[in-house]
C-alpha cells in the first residue's frame, strides 16, 4: 500500500472500477497522492502487471470489519457436550440423560454420548454397546456422525441434530 509498493508495473484501477492504465511505482503513487487517495495491490505480487486499486484506504478497512462483524453474527456456533454413561445404569438415571441429550440436540448442539468401562466389565462390552445403541436410537430429529467405537475403555458415539430443510 502507498509507499511499500513493490517495484514494477502497474494496472491501475480507479475508485469507480474504470481502468487508467498501466504505470510503473512512482507514476502511480504520484496518481494517487494528486486523488488524494491511497493506492492498494489486489492481485498477486507475482502477476504481471500486478493491478492496484485507487481508494480510501480507512474507509476499505470499516467496510471489510463490518462485512466480518456481519458473517460473524450470521453464522452458528455448535458446541459438543458430552453424556456419560454406565454399562450398569438404571432406568430413571437412563431417562434423565436422554432428556438432557435431547435437550442439547433440540439447542442445535452435537451430543458425545461416552460409556466408560471400570475394571473387568469390559470383558462385558456388548451390554455397554447395546445400551449405548438404545440410547442413540431414544433420540429423535439426530444424525449419526460416528457410530459408536470401542476406544480403550471407552465406547464413543457422536450424534448431530439433523439438518432442518
Amino acid at each position: 500500500m502507498n509507499e511499500t509498493l513493490p517495484n514494477g508495473q502497474f494496472l491501475i484501477i480507479d475508485e469507480d472500477g474504470q481502468k487508467l492504465g498501466t504505470f510503473d511505482r512512482r507514476k502511480a503513487i504520484e496518481l494517487a497522492s494528486q486523488k488524494d487517495l491511497d493506492i492498494l495491490v489486489v492481485s498477486p505480487p507475482n502477476a504481471n502487471p500486478m493491478v492496484a486499486k485507487l481508494l480510501d484506504y480507512s474507509k476499505y478497512r470499516y467496510d471489510q470489519q463490518k462485512k466480518l462483524k456481519e458473517m460473524k453474527k450470521n453464522q452458528q456456533i455448535v458446541k459438543l457436550k458430552e453424556i456419560k454413561l454406565s454399562p450398569t445404569i438404571d432406568k430413571h438415571d437412563f431417562n434423565t440423560k436422554l432428556k438432557s441429550a435431547q435437550k442439547f440436540i433440540d439447542g442445535g448442539d452435537k451430543v458425545k454420548v461416552s460409556l466408560r468401562f471400570r475394571g473387568r466389565m469390559i470383558t462385558h462390552s456388548d451390554i455397554g454397546l447395546e445400551q449405548v445403541n438404545k440410547f442413540v436410537e431414544s433420540l429423535t430429529d439426530i444424525v449419526i456422525e460416528a457410530k459408536p467405537k470401542l476406544e480403550g475403555m471407552q465406547l464413543i458415539a457422536i450424534v448431530a441434530p439433523a439438518k432442518e430443510r
